[in-house]
């Protein structure tokens, strides 16, 4: 068992944390802060890493949950850009393949489209070898048969045929958790539910932060030579803590995305197309849902519970129909939803969508170090920058660090072998599971859902197998919610059902089915007081109305 991680240790870890100064502090847990503290971990510095929601909170759990090249950037010659983030797709992959799929992506091609059948596959072959994309996974142009095979619901007025690429799905906040679990068990020390309330000053440079735990009100001091402020949607209300908000500032665009059931969206390929405005939409088949996405819109209202309007999602129902006429998608068929906010970087007379992705580094008179904008398929390598920067000044106070070897680093729950070996991998682990008494269903789940890591939770089978004839949940339940607190540092039931399994969004019945006997169970686990449990069953609530409620409904399912 991982102590250093478990939602039952926060407390201990953070009076630990309290007691020792660090090389390096990082402020935000989301996929860039978890991307920093590895990096500066596994060099030698003595890393600490605090987020003020849960991991993975704000834009690391919201995105369109693909690791792309951005394709659509090319049109903004973004070249630079496009062949360093689309590199960084096959790193992602082959050091997590249980969180980072591939997915064969279809561009298809119309006669009033944007792009004629000539400039997609000029467009595709540049995408492809800027990104370095193996052979076997390189463009193929179709003809109009060919596509509509593939894609039968599809508009066929004007079809021209269809490009069809690779691109990488991935789950972002799992993603996210498996890198900042890579980092504890490295070393790092993290925890989630922290808010860095003020700096710690010294000679006018940053020594730390004072922060709150937001769980139970305590104050603790967290001391380092180096802050990054690696906040995300926050980052500009940390530089307003430092007085250093001068300069270029942050650009927040709202995207929202709506999930539905595939009996209703029937899709085996993900989709790519043009909406009449010109702005790219993506559709995108998951498990036994599809979902889509999505808007880019100016956002001024609150960080950490945006919504989507009537008008995000009249938008992309209507961009659906019009691709997929015969479906005829009324609101009624959405079952879940979610915004999210790009934290960009500002540039005058730009729209949303043409506001560059890139990442920017920014240092304040008080030693403040601020990364922000970026992709989500990009963290590596910006991780790299903000810790070569780092690295850099230690090295002015004759602190030596070693060079990043992120790049072939497998990330919590990936030394599976790699994409190659990963797929007898499950084979193995599936019939170790059944032999344990799951259903070769739920064993293969699991080794596909959480990789090498899936051992731990096979032991946990053995430890809960009586436990679980007591609760009001299946074995395979159980041990996701089990790890998930002991190892994953879920606090809340929230942190459970939306960012350590998903369900919140892509499996509503089985929150609706299982939230009364995990929050049962997380009390018993986390010695909660009945003040504490309804607290926590209400915050599970308003998550339920964030991604139901939110788009109209009178109520919660």
């Amino acid at each position: 068992m991982n102590d250093a991680f478990s939602a039952r240790k926060r407390g201990d870890v953070l009076r630990a944390m309290a007691g020792e100064t660090f090389d390096l502090l990082v402020v935000g847990g989301g996929i860039t802060g978890a991307g920093i503290a590895l990096d500066a971990q596994t060099r030698g510095l003595r890393t600490a890493l605090i987020e003020m929601n849960d991991f993975a909170f704000g834009t690391s759990s919201r995105s369109t949950k693909l690791v792309h090249g951005g394709l659509r950037y090319l049109k903004q010659f973004e070249v630079r850009m496009v062949a360093e983030v689309g590199r960084e797709r096959a790193v992602v992959y082959e050091n997590g393949p249980h969180v980072t799929v591939p997915e064969n992506m279809l561009l298809p091609i119309y006669r009033e489209g944007t792009l004629g059948r000539w400039m997609t596959s000029v467009g595709l072959m540049v995408y492809d070898r800027l990104a370095g994309v193996k052979p076997d996974e390189r463009r193929r142009m179709l003809t109009a048969e060919e596509t509509l095979e593939k894609l039968p619901y599809l508009k066929r007025n004007g079809l021209l045929g269809a490009g069809l690429y690779v691109e990488y799905r991935t789950d972002d906040a799992r993603l996210t958790i498996e890198v900042i679990k890579k980092a504890v068990e490295e070393g790092a020390r993290a925890v989630n539910h922290v808010k860095a309330e003020r700096f710690l000053l010294e000679n006018g440079k940053v020594t730390g932060v004072e922060a709150t735990d937001m769980l139970t009100g305590r104050q603790y001091r967290i001391r380092a030579k180096r802050v990054v402020n690696a906040a995300g949607p926050w980052a500009d209300s940390l530089r307003k803590l430092d007085g250093s908000l001068d300069g270029k500032t942050l650009r927040l665009t709202k995207g929202i995305h709506l999930v539905f059931d595939k009996s209703r969206f029937p899709l085996d390929h993900a989709v790519y197309f043009d909406h009449s405005d010109g702005r790219m939409i993506f559709a995108i088949p998951r498990g036994r849902k599809t979902y889509v996405g999505t808007t880019d819109t100016d956002y001024d209202g609150d960080i950490a519970h945006p919504r989507m309007t009537k008008e995000d999602q009249a938008y992309l129902l209507a961009a659906v129909n019009g691709m997929f006429p015969g479906l005829w998608l009324t609101e009624a068929d959405i079952e879940t939803g979610w915004a999210g906010l790009r934290p960009l970087i500002a540039e005058e007379g730009k729209s949303p969508s043409e506001v560059s992705r890139r990442d920017e580094v920014f240092v304040s008179d008080s030693g403040l170090i601020t990364i922000a904008g970026g992709k989500l398929t990009g963290y590596r390598k910006m991780a790299e920058t903000v810790v070569d920067r780092v690295a850099r000044q230690l090295a002015k106070e004759g602190m030596r660090t070693a060079p990043c070897r992120t790049k072939h680093l497998p990330v919590s729950g990936g030394d599976v072998g790699g994409s190659a070996g990963f797929p007898s991998f499950v084979e193995r682990k599936a019939r170790e599971g059944v032999k344990l008494g799951l259903t070769a269903t739920e064993a293969e789940a699991l080794a596909r859902f959480y990789g090498s890591n899936v051992d731990r939770l096979f032991r946990l089978a053995e430890e809960l197998r009586q436990e679980a004839d007591g609760e009001q949940m299946p074995l395979s339940v159980l041990m996701r919610l089990a790890y998930a607190v002991e190892e994953e540092c879920a606090a809340t039931p929230t942190d459970f059902f939306l960012r350590r399994t998903g369900w919140m969004l892509f499996d509503l019945p089985a929150v609706m089915r299982y939230k009364d006997a995990v929050i049962e169970s997380m009390a018993r686990r986390l010695d909660w007081t009945e003040d504490e449990k309804r607290r926590h069953a209400a915050d599970l609530q308003q998550a339920v109305e964030e991604a139901t409620v939110a788009l109209g409904r009178e109520s919660a399912p």
